[in-house]
């Protein structure tokens, strides 16, 4: 996908429109503090970029789209990913690269007023203070629907803090010492195949909400330490991970050949809203995600070595997470007609899909969209002769691997926000790293316990993140597109998407209010 994305469409975009300079200082290199701003090897880059947009985006957003049929979705993914979602990547990057490293909110006061600053930062914020919250309850639902995960999950920090150690302090092959340190990784997942954890419940807390305040201490520690001490090199492991993860996927495949059994339409499942506009909130990472401008022009702009890198990073990045949404659908259409056990009974074939689909309702639970995905890829990778509780260990820490990346990555962001906000407010004592990030971690737990002691607050929230997420992705696109006309270069490669996401999402977040509404919510 990256070779792509060196390509055709990507390639035009780099030299034509965009026109990358190779010759130019980067932010990582003018600003260098060894925290935030550091020079990083593209493949490495690459690593933490992917794994940070990806999440479980590319993953719940297919496995629920997929209930309208899996021709929609797909279509939608291969279109968004490679006209919309990669533009929208590369442009965010790009820019802030060209503004010190400035996030893509921050420069929209420069680029268009400060009125829309204003706007953006505080849509900014609201949208990673569902995300923080969120991925906390979504990494504890993993743990809890798979206590083999647990073990492999935390043991991938020291790991990662060794690679770190070994390729920043003694100078070792990052390829070389990546690949032993993910050579490790999978030792413990077949550890914890046979060594699950149930943490059990604290006092008034939930097994779910005692994970999550755990998960959130973490997202504070791995949010403030230098990039290179773990960020980097546990995305570096994580992107070794997904790609033997995808290879076993793609693998399993073929062998297992599993027909579709989730149909090509389904215009009106029971109880879901109109496929259109709602298909394009729910498919949001793997098409077009505006959590990715945050990540290009929070992290990944500060990060990077020179502006050729660009392209395969973020356009790159794009596509493959395109990919992957891909690979869900096929997993979630195909892969659960092999196999789904439900109250002790085992169904196959079409009535596999028909138990998970049943309802919009029995598909959209977090738990149902991470079942349906797991199950599905557990079933065509033990075609390949695995046993099968490692295979569904592996694809648990899989997941829950991702969720944490964009967990600590979006902390780490919104520390950014935070000081951007607090340095616009004339409060620049809030915007230092400690408190920023307190404030960030501490307004997740009060959202995490707003519903009481199962941590699972957020949720209430979490129908409203398809819109406000597609609206950040909107609101990159004018940036972008308002960057481009001032240099008087063409807009109709950024003009189209923006007025494509513009119109869906209004559209999409009138339907949704007015269903709320009906509903008493």
């Amino acid at each position: 996908m990256r070779g792509f994305a060196k390509g055709s469409y990507g390639r035009f975009l780099a030299r034509r429109i965009f026109k990358i300079d190779p010759e130019a200082k980067c932010p990582s290199e003018v600003h260098h503090d060894g925290v935030d701003f550091v020079a990083t090897d593209k493949l490495v880059l690459f690593g933490h970029h992917f794994t940070s947009i990806a999440g479980t985006g590319p993953i719940v957003g297919p496995a629920i789209a997929i209930i309208w049929g899996w021709v929609p979705a797909l279509v939608w993914i291969l279109a968004g990913s490679i006209f919309m979602g990669a533009v929208h990547d590369f442009g965010a990057m790009l820019i802030s690269m060209r503004n010190e490293g400035r996030s893509i909110g921050d420069l929209a006061g420069d680029i268009i007023n400060p009125r829309v600053k204003t706007l953006f930062m505080l849509i900014i914020f609201f949208a990673l203070w569902i995300v923080i919250a969120i991925f906390g309850v979504v990494i504890a639902s993993v743990f809890s629907l798979f206590p083999a995960s647990v073990i492999p999950v935390w043991l991938q920090l020291p790991i990662a803090i060794w690679l770190g150690f070994m390729v920043y302090k003694r100078g070792k092959s990052h390829i070389a010492f990546g690949l032993i340190a993910t050579g490790l990784m999978y030792a413990t997942i077949i550890l914890g195949a046979y060594a699950p954890v149930t943490l059990p419940a604290i006092g008034p807390l939930s097994t779910v909400g005692s994970w999550v305040i755990l998960l959130l201490i973490y997202a504070y520690v791995a949010s403030t330490l230098p990039v290179t001490v773990l960020l980097q090199p546990r995305d570096y492991i994580n992107a070794f991970q997904l790609c033997i993860a995808m290879a076993l996927l793609l693998l399993g495949i073929l062998v297992a050949h599993p027909p579709m059994v989730a149909p090509a339409t389904n215009w009106h499942p029971d109880g879901a809203p109109p496929i259109i506009p709602l298909l394009f909130i729910t498919v949001a990472c793997g098409a077009i995600s505006g959590f990715h401008s945050l990540v290009s022009s929070g992290t990944s702009s500060k990060q990077c070595d020179n502006e050729r890198s660009i392209q395969g990073i973020s356009y790159g990045g794009m596509l493959l997470e395109g990919l992957l949404a891909v690979i869900v659908i096929i997993a979630c259409g195909a892969g659960i007609g092999l196999g789904l056990e439900k109250a002790g009974i085992i169904y196959t074939g079409v009535d596999a899909f028909n138990q998970q689909y049943s309802s919009w309702g029995a598909a959209a639970s977090l738990a149902a969209k991470i079942e349906a995905f797991v199950t599905g890829a557990g079933n065509m990778v033990a075609e390949l002769g695995l046993p099968r509780n490692v295979v569904i260990t592996l694809m648990g820490v899989f997941v829950a691997s991702f969720a944490a990346t964009t967990l600590d990555t979006a902390t780490r962001i919104q520390r950014y926000i935070i000081s951007e906000i607090a340095v616009s407010c004339k409060a620049p004592s809030l915007g230092k790293k400690h408190p920023a990030t307190f404030i960030a971690v501490f307004t997740a737990l009060l959202l995490a316990f707003s519903s009481g002691s199962d941590g699972k607050g957020a949720l209430s929230l979490w129908p409203l993140f398809g819109s406000v997420n597609q609206l950040l992705a909107s609101m990159a696109l004018l940036v972008i597109t308002i960057w481009l006309a001032r240099k008087n270069r063409p807009i109709v490669y950024t003009g189209i998407p923006l007025v494509f996401m513009v119109a869906m999402t209004s559209w999409a977040m009138k339907t949704n209010l007015v269903r709320f509404y009906d509903q008493g919510k």
